[in-house]
């Protein structure tokens, strides 16, 4: 046994949830203090505050009461959007549900009687029956706890956006400090949230199990397959819609007519503004809430078969919990460098403090898992590696948590060297807009084949010390060491939008040319985060599937993934096909929406007289109808193509050919989702880097509507659903297809392969 007792353990993983949960409140509670309204009473002491420096011109009232109602305008538009989303998916997650209790049922033919386990032999073990039940259950816990993730995010960046760019009058470091709050309180929410649900769900599973912990842990896989099925629908769909929205309003604003992005006049505006909601907020808190999940229940399932689960260690069983207790601890340290211990004065200084950021929260946490590991877990122990069991030493485990985490930051740190205008790749990709727009996408495409390279080695490296050292769980281990600061992770990442949002109520409430610039710098630090955020989710969904993948073999009774045998082979093929058979829906989508939106907003200019010379107002509804229609419509498609593939290879073509697909989809998906958002990112970046005129050579390639300034609009919106559609949704793919395959695992191998009996 380890030093931490049982009651010790269920006591401090909730309280670090609650603990999270407090100062999410606490961040939330600092940010409302800013007020948005249009009336002021002395009282409150904001009124020198906020009216003290008036605006050139402009009676600052009068742009409150404005950047007031373009924040509601946002806000109703999000908030209308994912309730007609959750609508559609009520009726698949009722459908799928009723799928994963008639196939798992089905294995034993619905009997209730005990049976044999499949690992711990000599034991009986609860009916399969049992399992189907608390499979859908966990199912249902998983999609509601990743809806939430989702929406809960999406509420707190259209409160936060306005109160961005009204502190934005006070100076870049005010609007910085209120806009990283903001992202904190998504960040803790859902780090607290994912853990106090599961951490509860074993807990009353346990009341009917009992000792039982293998039949536990295999129905608290469904956890993760709910998270992470809410979460591809919620970015395919966020991602179309924000992306038709995106590529409509700067084709025709920027590149035909010449005005400002997020002009007024513009009536594309509020449906992008929204779409940065629903997109990169929403779905990025549902996709990294489901890595989280599946990084959790696979750690769980593979322990369960181990020593630990065999001698019912409650507290080394709940090490990967453990972990993410330390991870809340750690990252509300490293929240409050950013907040409240260093203050940002200079524009300057924004990059580089969201960067410190990673790096006290990856150090911190290095001393953190160390302590975790020597107090939870005994100093030797065996863990199951495919039919045989491994002698393992606890420090082996603190190697593992650690590569990963290290390796996360390898992946940050290289995606922010490709994607920030602070270094040369992003200013080679601008110098090349002289020639026009090919040369540019020429560059920007090489630049994200290029990006691949280190971030590849780092989840190499990870996987072959990690696997060397404590087989399967040690990989599970290492994703989860990488999501371990994913409160941290999650604050970077949502300030992106918040500051892009704040960015364009500004422009629309017509607001003062100098704070359009403090909120173009929050902007640009965070489109480089949110590349970085994304490449956290892109490396730890490698590792997360693979581990889901080791646990899949072991369930199926898999004993050796053979390539020469054909059925595998032909899987590999099958499965490295799949991200682009994906890819084509994803991006074909955002080109269809995009059409319309293009052709809504050119008849909007041609038709409505008055809109160019600002006299009218343009019909904003109809567009954001365009995107919504779009994404509900078009999130199907790839979302079914994932979700049913493994039912599909598992049902006709058996458990060896539905690992190859796995292995298959798993070694092409993280290429090409690193490449697609790096490529998307870099362009972005060049875009801003020509705008901002910061330098010399930014200068001669500028102003805005010159010709190397209109190729690099043109890069952008190429990269548009690159970075945000099919880049973070295939990270999705790849997880999905694996914790999809483990939960039906016990299917599979009972009814699987119906083809090849009959051949």
């Amino acid at each position: 046994m380890g030093l931490l007792s049982e009651g010790l353990t269920q006591l401090l993983i909730p309280l670090a949830a609650l603990v999270g949960l407090a100062f999410a409140l606490l961040q939330w509670f600092l940010v409302s203090r800013v007020k948005v309204s249009g009336s002021y009473s002395e009282g409150n002491g904001y009124k020198d505050k906020l009216i003290g420096e008036a605006e050139e011109g402009v009676d600052s009232l009068e742009v409150t009461i404005k950047v007031a109602e373009i924040q509601n305008a946002i806000s109703i538009g999000a908030t209308s959007f994912l309730f007609t989303q959750y609508r559609y998916l009520s009726i698949f997650v009722g459908v799928f549900s009723a799928i994963i209790f008639l196939f798992l049922g089905s294995v034993k033919g619905f009997s209730t009687k005990s049976e044999p386990c499949t690992y711990n032999t000599g034991n009986t073990c609860k009916p399969a029956l049992a399992n189907a039940f608390f499979t859908t259950i966990a199912f249902l816990l998983g999609a509601l706890t990743s809806v939430l993730s989702g929406f809960f995010g999406m509420k707190i960046a259209t409160y936060a956006n306005a109160r961005t760019t009204l502190e934005a009058r006070r100076g870049v470091g005010k609007a910085f400090i209120t806009a990283f709050r903001s992202g904190a309180v998504m960040g803790f929410l859902l780090a607290a949230n994912g853990l106090l649900v599961l951490y509860i769900t074993i807990n009353l599973f346990k009341l009917y199990y009992g000792d039982d912990w293998e039949g536990l842990y295999e129905s608290i896989t469904g956890y993760g397959l709910g998270g992470s099925s809410m979460a591809l629908f919620g970015r395919v769909g966020g991602g179309i819609y924000t992306k038709a929205a995106d590529v409509g309003a700067d084709l025709v604003g920027k590149v035909e007519r010449n005005i400002p992005e997020d002009d007024p006049r513009n009536p594309a505006v509020i449906a992008d503004n929204v779409g940065d909601n629903v997109g990169d907020i929403a779905g990025m808190g549902s996709d990294l809430f489901g890595s989280y999940a599946e990084s959790s229940c696979a750690a769980l399932f593979v322990a369960s078969i181990s020593s630990f689960g065999i001698s019912h260690d409650f507290t080394a069983m709940s090490y990967p919990l453990i972990i993410s207790s330390m991870g809340i601890v750690v990252c509300l340290i490293t929240t409050l460098f950013a907040t409240d211990l260093f203050e940002i004065k200079k524009v300057s200084e924004i990059e580089p403090s969201l960067k410190r950021q990673l790096l006290i929260s990856t150090v911190l946490m290095t001393a953190g898992i160390a302590g975790v590991t020597f107090v939870a877990l005994p100093s030797e122990f065996t863990l199951f590696s495919f039919g045989t069991n491994k002698a393992v030493k606890n420090w082996y485990l603190f190697f593992c948590v650690a590569i990963g985490l290290w390796a996360g930051l390898v992946i940050g740190y290289t995606t922010e060297y490709y994607t920030s205008n602070a270094y040369s790749p992003v200013q080679d990709v601008a110098d090349s807009c002289r020639t026009g727009a090919a040369t540019n996408v020429i560059f920007g495409l090489a630049l994200g084949y290029k990006s691949v390279i280190i971030p590849v080695f780092a989840i190499a490296f990870a996987i072959y010390v990690s696997f060397s050292m404590a087989a399967m769980y040690g990989i599970a281990v290492a994703a989860l060491g990488m999501l371990s600061t994913i409160s941290t992770g999650l604050a970077i990442d949502a300030y992106g939008p918040i500051s892009d949002n704040a960015g364009g109520i500004a422009e629309m409430a017509g607001m003062s040319h100098e704070i359009r610039e403090r909120t173009d710098a929050l902007d640009a630090a965070g489109n480089t985060t949110a590349a970085i955020g994304k490449g956290f989710a892109i490396g730890s969904a490698a590792l997360v599937s693979l581990a889901l993948f080791g646990a899949y073999v072991s369930r199926a009774g898999i004993e050796t993934v053979d390539v020469l045998t054909p059925k595998v082979f032909i899987g590999l093929l099958v499965g490295a096909m799949l991200p682009y058979w994906f890819s084509a829906m994803t991006m074909k989508s955002v080109g269809s929406a995009a059409l319309k939106m293009v052709e809504e907003v050119r008849r909007q200019f041609n038709t409505i007289p008055g809109l160019m010379e600002g006299t009218a107002k343009p019909d904003y509804a109809t567009c954001v109808k365009i995107s919504t229609d779009a994404s509900l419509k078009e999130m199907i498609p790839p979302g079914a193509l994932v979700m049913l593939t493994p039912l599909i290879a598992g049902t006709f073509f058996g458990v060896e050919t539905l690992a190859g697909i796995l292995a298959g989809s798993l070694v092409s998906g993280v290429q090409i989702a690193i490449s697609a958002s790096n490529t998307g990112g870099a362009w972005d970046n060049a875009k801003k880097y020509i705008e901002a005129g910061a330098s010399e050579h930014a200068k001669s390639l500028g102003p805005k509507g010159s010709d190397p300034h209109k190729a690099a609009v043109i890069g952008d919106t190429i990269g548009d659903p690159l970075k945000d559609t099919s880049g973070p949704s295939l990270n999705i793919l790849i997880k999905l297809m694996a914790v999809e395959s483990l939960v039906f695992a016990p299917f599979f191998a009972a009814h699987g392969g119906v083809l090849f009996k009959w051949l």
